[in-house]
């Protein structure tokens, strides 16, 4: 297939002839990567009708930039970009950008500088990969999801692919979430009372934007999910951090004037630490007295390999207090961004008007897609899988810190993908992770999570989700060598 002909422009100030600007134009666009070698030319019938100018005068300046190199010919075919087209550039930038906006100034709200850590985009290529949120391509059941795309491509569902939902959602996701999911955890809920989110990420954006004003307080664990401070930011509402324990957000330590409390009770993230059943009864009981909403990050239930879970918190609410935010970003693949939230009725009606303000709604092949994967059984078979995976990695893992005399600050009691470390007092694990980097080990360290101005530097934490078994020992003692 040619280039688009709608991608060639003559700038009219352009100094020199025709030819010559048609050449300027075509060799800029080869310099700048924007047509690819190999990639074929307009005819020169086309590309003159679009510029309004004479056929030969197209066909000599594709000539010319054939004798440059820039363009071969090929037999009733056209002519093509070259494979060996000249790539430094020989012509002045024609039009250098002086940006003279003062953006200091013209930036309503800023949302950048939040504690978010770096994640290489390259992770995989690093020989000792502890990093959390990848998904392991060796784990993932690629023909099943395949299988599950192709079937939504089909003509069956070309309503749901096509379809302008608004703000509505994929039913046949909705009914597996309403089923099948949310039942495990022991939460039972109405159609009407789901929303499907692009991630967790989302869900909670949403919750914030709907819930908390500048004059209402947001109660976070700290340490916590460094994203969801910098979402809480955002909306320039009071945070109140309370430093969690063992057993995860003590209900005591609340600040009496707290509006929304945000917990992840199952997972503690990052420390991993579970919420036993009787603080999660004490927590619900004082939101109660409190007159404030619970929102529960349930990330990673799935992971519960080494014990059946806790009873999600939303299940023991009997007063409509609690939203809960689920995810399928850890039990499928990241990437997919697909979410739910589960809440009452005008809550949601706000939280899917909020939505389809934005982005209307996720789109519908994605959820399509899904429902398929989960309603057939490929993301249960792939989640024992993982479990599996995951607890060999995980027992290889704590033996290999053992030995090495690491410390473990928090090990998630039914399982999960990951430990909380602590390095001894003095190790800023931001400089160890430089220094682990050039031994090709990828570490997390834990500053981005605390609250404060003066966070501790020690901590950092190691995953077990994208490293094969075989490669943690070593890794391991890199980290408990770089330690010293």
């Amino acid at each position: 297939m040619a280039i688009p002909v709608e991608t060639f422009f003559l700038d009219p100030d352009a100094p020199g002839t025709l030819q010559a600007r048609i050449q300027q134009m075509i060799a800029e666009g080869i310099l700048s990567g924007r047509f690819a070698k190999g990639e074929k030319l307009p005819s020169s019938r086309r590309l003159a009708r679009h510029l309004g100018v004479s056929r030969i005068t197209v066909t000599l300046a594709y000539t010319e930039l054939q004798a440059g190199d820039y363009l071969t010919a090929r037999d009733r075919s056209g002519y093509f970009v070259s494979d060996t087209a000249p790539e430094p550039p020989q012509f002045a930038v024609r039009h250098p950008r002086r940006d003279t906006v003062d953006w200091t100034r013209a930036l309503g709200r800023r949302f950048t500088g939040g504690a978010v850590p770096e994640k290489p985009q390259d992770w995989a290529d690093y020989r000792y990969p502890f990093i959390y949120g990848q998904a392991d391509q060796a784990l993932f059941d690629h023909a099943n999801w395949r299988h599950c795309a192709l079937r939504a491509l089909g003509q069956k569902d070309f309503r749901a692919l096509t379809t302008d939902y608004f703000d509505h959602d994929d039913p046949q996701l909705i009914e597996f979430i309403a089923r099948h999911t949310l039942p495990r955890r022991g939460i039972s809920a109405e159609p009407d009372e789901i929303l499907v989110t692009m991630g967790a990420q989302n869900a909670l954006w949403l919750t914030a934007q709907v819930l908390l004003t500048q004059r209402r307080t947001a109660a976070i664990e700290d340490p916590c999910y460094h994203a969801l401070r910098d979402i809480l930011t955002h909306t320039r509402c009071h945070v109140a951090p309370v430093r969690v324990d063992r057993d995860g957000l003590p209900p005591e330590a609340l600040p009496r004037q707290a509006d929304v409390i945000f917990t992840t009770p199952s997972h503690q993230s990052p420390t991993t630490a579970t919420m036993p059943v009787a603080r999660r009864k004490a927590l619900l009981d004082r939101a109660r007295e409190m007159e404030a909403l619970i929102v529960e990050d349930d990330y990673e239930f799935e992971m519960s390999f080494l014990a059946a879970p806790s009873p999600a918190l939303r299940s023991l609410d009997s007063d409509g207090r609690v939203i809960y935010v689920g995810s399928f970003s850890k039990s499928v693949f990241p990437g997919l961004r697909l979410g739910y939230l589960v809440g009452s009725r005008p809550f949601i009606r706000e939280a899917r008007a909020l939505r389809a303000s934005v982005l209307r709604h996720p789109p519908g092949h994605i959820q399509r897609t899904a429902a398929y994967f989960l309603s057939l059984g490929h993301a249960d078979s792939l989640n024992r899988r993982t479990g599996r995976v995951f607890a060999e990695r995980r027992k290889v893992m704590e033996d290999a810190i053992g030995r090495n005399g690491l410390e473990i600050a928090g090990r998630g009691v039914f399982g999960g993908s990951a430990f909380w470390m602590r390095a001894p007092d003095g190790v800023d694990t931001e400089a160890l992770d430089a220094d682990l980097r050039a031994r090709g080990v990828l570490i997390e360290p834990g500053r981005p999570f605390f609250h404060g101005a003066r966070p501790p530097r020690n901590y950092y934490r190691l995953a077990y989700s994208s490293i094969p078994a075989e490669r943690i020992p070593d890794g391991i003692a890199e980290i408990a060598s770089a330690i010293g």
